[in-house]
């Protein structure tokens, strides 16, 4: 489903096991990416709440800087937050992104209220991640409490589960 279908409001996270809900959201340069695009490949899903906001950008940098764990890993990264495309552009320029980042900003936040991850009282995504194995399906999800970063070892211990393809 597009962006424009999914409800306003805030699903559950969901579960290892559960199918990933799909969507469609713009990248950086404006072109549609479709979750469902990516069957028979994994997916890391990275919900970040700002463009150029410290703890996101240690974040993604991060991940920038270990893309060949998610490559080895036969996974694309798809970063989303709230931000616009041309946010996203001028951020992925700025810090060297060769990942694509999404733009949850029409209908806004949209696509982290259908991962249940949409903060509506500050109006931004919470860092969720969703880790997705070839067929669709959530293999690892983690919701780190505001201000508190990710760990790069928990990706990797997660993708090495997912097992060749």
């Amino acid at each position: 489903m597009s962006a424009a279908t999914l409800s306003a409001a805030v699903a559950p996270v969901p579960g290892i096991g559960d199918p990933a809900p799909d969507f469609e959201l713009a990248n950086q340069f404006g072109e549609p990416v479709r979750l469902s695009d990516f069957r028979g490949h994994n997916v890391v899903i990275v919900f970040y709440p700002f463009a150029f906001s410290g703890i996101c950008t240690g974040e993604l940098c991060e991940i920038r800087d270990n893309l060949a764990l998610f490559e080895d890993a036969d996974a694309a990264v798809l970063a989303v937050s709230v931000d616009s495309k041309f946010a996203q552009r001028a951020y992925a320029e700025k810090e060297g992104y060769g990942f694509d980042l999404l733009a949850d900003f029409w209908p806004h936040g949209a696509v982290a209220s259908a991962y249940g991850v949409f903060d509506s009282e500050s109006g931004m995504a919470l860092r969720g991640t969703f880790i997705i194995d070839a067929a669709g399906i959530v293999r690892y999800v983690v919701v780190n409490p505001r201000g508190q970063a990710r760990d790069l070892a928990e990706y990797r211990t997660a993708l090495a589960g997912l097992g060749g393809n």
